[in-house]
């Protein structure tokens, strides 16, 4: 997540279509009892939607039970045939990899991948959880970070200018943060980033192009809050490089999207969405 992507950061300003700038969003149920920003009473649906919803229900697990249960021989949908008359077993590119996760790290940064495009994708995962992590909005947080999953060179280069972003009192006021970047009393500040998929769209012996496309959670999550968390999708190009022994980010690029359709879910109240935070861990990440 770039710092231009947040709500209220710049001008801050919406789009006609309620957007922040004039991008569409992944709806929220917003609460309906005033002075819960996170709560608030579900409405009744409709007869018709509710059965609708069951008899959908009922058709996924018919589904799901005649898949489990399906015998036989189906090879012709996990192999072809290969050139010699032999089988060769396809694998999906959304497949997970098999390979074991990365086990060294580098200031709790996953560190030391391998040398190929599935340990590329690994970092570039891994690395886009740290960049969007709460970490960032501390100084010295932030020059580990930038310090580990940069190339040494990029990293030099740019310390200063994310120094400058991540400090500038206007951004840290929009957001809901006090002046040295930390949440007001009795809230909790929340940047996470969960990966959905990577994707390889180049690669030589030493670099790698690597999409990753994923929801963030950005916000402070309390009482009183006036920036609630709330997600929003992204995918994050980056350019990664071999450089002693591991995967470095020589420069990257973001756009929006692709956004699903947002169920119609009533928002978390703010205790609940802060204990969530506190309490649900992290991963380390291996395509």
């Amino acid at each position: 997540m770039s710092l231009g992507d947040e709500p209220g950061y710049g001008d801050g300003s919406r789009g006609d279509d309620g957007g922040y700038g004039g991008t569409g969003q992944t709806r929220t149920r917003l609460p309906d009892r005033p002075g819960d920003v996170y709560g608030g009473a579900r409405r009744g649906r409709s007869s018709s939607r509710s059965l609708v919803t069951v008899v959908g229900v009922v058709v996924l697990l018919i589904a799901a039970i005649a898949f489990a249960n399906r015998g036989g021989d189906d090879s012709s949908s996990s192999s072809g045939t290969g050139n010699g008359g032999g089988t060769a077993t396809r694998t999906s590119p959304t497949a997970p990899s098999g390979q074991r996760p990365v086990d060294t790290n580098t200031g709790g940064i996953p560190t030391g991948y391998r040398h190929d495009v599935q340990g590329a994708q690994s970092a570039a995962t891994n690395y886009g959880v740290a960049l969007g992590s709460t970490g960032m909005f501390d100084t010295n947080q932030r020059h580990a970070i930038v310090n580990t999953v940069y190339a040494p060179e990029v990293a030099a280069a740019r310390q200063s200018d994310l120094d400058s972003a991540y400090s500038s009192e206007k951004f840290l006021t929009n957001i809901g943060l006090t002046k040295d970047g930390r949440a007001p009393a009795g809230q909790t500040f929340v940047s996470r980033i969960i990966p959905v998929g990577t994707k390889v769209t180049s690669s030589s012996t030493d670099s790698a192009t690597v999409e990753l496309w994923y929801t963030s959670l950005f916000g402070l999550s309390g009482n009183g809050s006036t920036n609630p968390v709330s997600e929003s999708w992204f995918t994050t190009t980056y350019q990664l490089k071999w450089i002693s022994g591991d995967w470095k980010v020589a420069d990257f690029s973001q756009k929006d999207g692709p956004v699903p359709v947002g169920r119609d879910q009533k928002a978390s109240t703010a205790d609940d969405m802060t204990k969530a935070v506190e309490e649900y861990g992290g991963f380390t990440y291996a395509r």
